[in-house]
């Protein structure tokens, strides 16, 4: 057999996956709890002799630990060099949604749908809280009434805003979700500037909306919360045509969302664990 020959031989696919049965040996650790956050990666040497792979499969699992937001990695000496386990989904989650939006892998209308299914249950669980802890919202939106941001300053705002409201449910993996669904159509909110006539009008009915939304929450009613911010993303999405087909109602949202007889679905940890 001819060199050439043997180059273009494919190599054996045990040979091509071994870096995921990295991924599948630091997976195993983090379940067992002999990896948590704040541990130390082994180093790349130890990886590569204990699973019998070579170091440029460690090297490649890293890399792809460290997409999906699990390690931090940091050349050097000290405590803070090498993979750290730090467990930050957000952001790789919203990198996954938008390549996926990007690749047309998810339909924007289909975000958008559940986008309204999250926040429903969001908003809902929110209001029926004891004390909803609403600081970070009501920051958010009295910086929102600035008159000097521009249109794109004032729609970061209003995605941190829902974000913020997420995150007043104490359930983290929701505010992964909203923060990473918010993430993959930001390019298309922004892009709908375009299309609105009068922003200072839209921008004034947007403070309301929210204000109106905060509202219903401090006053722990929750259907009227729901129905309100189905309304506020409903409207938005409508008036820049951002999709073709109607959203959901308020009805198919609550019953999507909400087993029943619950009117809606729990979504913080308080709630489950009483």
């Amino acid at each position: 057999m001819s060199s050439t020959d043997a180059a273009t031989i494919p190599a054996p696919v045990d040979d091509l996956r071994a870096w995921q049965s990295v991924l599948a040996h630091v997976e195993a650790q983090l379940l067992d709890g002999t990896l948590s956050p704040g541990d130390h990666l082994p180093p790349e040497r130890t990886l590569a002799s204990d699973l019998g792979v070579g170091r440029s499969s460690v090297r490649e699992a890293v890399r792809v630990l460290e997409a999906m937001g699990l390690i931090r990695t940091q050349t050097g000496s000290g405590p803070n060099a090498g993979a750290i386990i730090v467990a930050t989904p957000q952001g790789a989650m919203s990198a996954l949604l938008r390549l996926q939006v990007a690749a047309q892998g998810f339909r924007v209308r289909d975000v958008v749908k559940t986008r309204l299914v999250l926040e429903a249950a969001v908003v809902a669980d929110v209001a029926d809280s004891a004390s909803p802890d609403l600081e970070q919202s009501e920051r958010l939106l009295d910086a929102m009434d600035s008159p000097e941001l521009t249109p794109q300053e004032f729609l970061a705002l209003d995605a941190a805003f829902h974000v913020s409201l997420a995150a007043a449910s104490g359930n983290e993996v929701v505010t992964a979700m909203m923060a990473g669904l918010r993430s993959s159509i930001e390019g298309y909110v922004q892009a709908g500037l375009a299309v609105i006539d009068d922003w200072e009008a839209t921008a004034e009915r947007l403070r309301e909306e929210h204000r109106g939304i905060l509202g219903a929450i401090a006053a722990g009613d929750a259907l009227t919360a729901r129905a309100r911010v189905h309304s506020h993303i409903t409207g938005y999405y409508t008036q820049t045509a951002l999709v073709a087909e109607a959203p959901p109602t308020p009805e198919t949202t609550a019953v999507v969302a909400a087993p029943t007889g619950t009117g809606h679905i729990a979504l913080s940890r308080r709630t489950a664990e009483q």
